[in-house]
């Protein structure tokens, strides 16, 4: 006998692009038809709607997917919803944080942590409590028992993203696509590598036009790409560039959205790797794209902390990329990360000198502070404060509009992160 049930989505702006990709597995797989499903942006709706959700289903399924700067916010949230409605509503975190950090999330009130990729984790998982059948038995989660002991099922094999969806099209769900998972560089302080694997896995360039032709139906013709570097789609091992392939992505993708349409390559929401800059992908954005910038990764002016985060550039691939991104007339938006782990007044000099140098070339520096995550190799690391000279040269070339960026408020929260990735203690 099958259950009544609805999954909500806390479809939170930070969080759609995870949420598309889920329910755009949902809504893919024949079984899900009749399930409703809802799509709650705010604290305060999320609130309302639950109370008269769970007056009208038999069960009320909550999805909510968060990064580790959220944390706090998230365990505001989780508190109120458990003391308003209890065990009424069964409570399923996933997404960075609690991949990361598991056993942390489980304690702050949730049932079930979805680990890694959610696509088929979340789909057992519905199927499961729909017919009543006991959904600790699925593989990609983690939760406590009865007894309060952890369990972790171990994670499940890397989907192939062509089989789902990057958006649910009959929900009227769109945004960016997609094409690229993986990534094998496995930078100290990113948790990409971690969550979705070090190797990269593409989206055909067959099943992107697919979806491409159905935003152009609906005059949805601006066409934004997700993905860890966005030069290096069709690379067998993500490192070493398939110019063709991609030229073609680009060329089919164009065919279909014009002559009105856009598309944006290298910037929001994905950015290039400097070493992959070169005369041949600026070409290709000239050519084929609309965007009037991209978000390089530089991350530090010294070499010194660029080998010991493991990075895999040279601060001269840095130079290089912008003199070519600025040659060609496109905007270059340079990301610095201040106070990374073992970093040296040295290596601050070093770092001011390639920013100062770069700004006076005509880039903008997009400034951010480093914030340790779960499972990163820097993850018990201290939270860096920026050093007063580095905050007096950010403030300065701010006010030039010569730099940009939340790196204040990611210093505060920082700070808390670390100290929680400690003690593991909210309070």
């Amino acid at each position: 006998m099958q259950k009544d049930i609805t999954f909500v989505a806390y479809y939170h702006k930070n969080n759609k692009y995870s949420f598309n990709a889920l329910i755009g597995a949902l809504e893919a797989l024949e079984g899900f038809d009749d399930l409703d499903i809802h799509f709650i942006r705010s604290k305060e709706a999320l609130l309302d709607s639950l109370k008269n959700l769970i007056e009208r289903y038999e069960m009320v399924v909550l999805g909510i997917s968060f990064f580790t700067t959220q944390l706090w916010e998230i365990y505001r949230l989780i508190k109120n919803l458990l003391k308003k409605f209890g065990k009424n509503v069964l409570y399923i975190a996933g997404g960075p944080h609690p991949t990361g950090d598991p056993k942390g999330t489980l304690k702050m009130g949730f049932d079930v942590v979805v680990i890694g990729e959610g696509e088929e984790t979340l789909i057992e998982f519905l199927q499961y409590v729909r017919i009543n059948k006991d959904y600790r038995t699925i593989k990609g989660i983690a939760y406590n028992d009865e007894n309060k002991i952890y369990h972790c099922t171990g994670r499940r094999t890397p989907i192939r993203l062509d089989k789902y969806p990057p958006f649910p099209v009959n929900l009227n769900k769109f945004g960016a696509i997609e094409i690229t998972r993986g990534c094998p560089y496995i930078c100290y302080f990113c948790q990409t590598p971690y969550i979705l694997g070090t190797y990269p896995r593409h989206r055909s360039i067959e099943s992107i036009c697919k979806y491409v032709r159905i935003m152009k139906s609906k005059n949805l013709t601006d066409i934004r790409f997700i993905t860890p570097n966005a030069f290096s789609y069709g690379s067998s091992d993500g490192k070493t560039l398939d110019i063709p392939k991609l030229e073609e992505l680009l060329i089919k993708v164009k065919e279909i959205i014009s002559p009105e349409g856009r598309i944006f390559l290298g910037s929001f929401p994905s950015e290039v790797r400097p070493e992959h800059v070169s005369e041949e992908t600026i070409r290709l954005i000239k050519k084929y794209c609309d965007n009037d910038n991209i978000i390089i990764g530089g991350q530090s002016g010294s070499q010194r902390i660029l080998n010991l985060c493991h990075r895999g550039h040279s601060v001269e691939d840095l130079y290089k990329a912008v003199d070519l991104t600025l040659k060609a007339k496109i905007k270059a938006n340079v990301d610095f990360i201040f106070g990374l782990p073992k970093e040296t007044e040295e290596d601050i000099k070093l770092t001011i000198k390639v920013m100062k140098d770069i700004v006076k070339k005509g880039a903008k520096i997009h400034a951010h502070s480093f914030i340790p995550l779960p499972q990163t190799a820097f993850e018990k690391e201290s939270a860096g404060r920026i050093n007063d000279i580095v905050k007096k040269t950010i403030l300065g070339l701010t006010s030039k509009g010569h730099a940009f960026g939340d790196w204040k408020k990611q210093e505060r929260i920082a700070i808390k992160i670390a100290k929680y990735l400690k003690t593991k203690k909210l309070k």
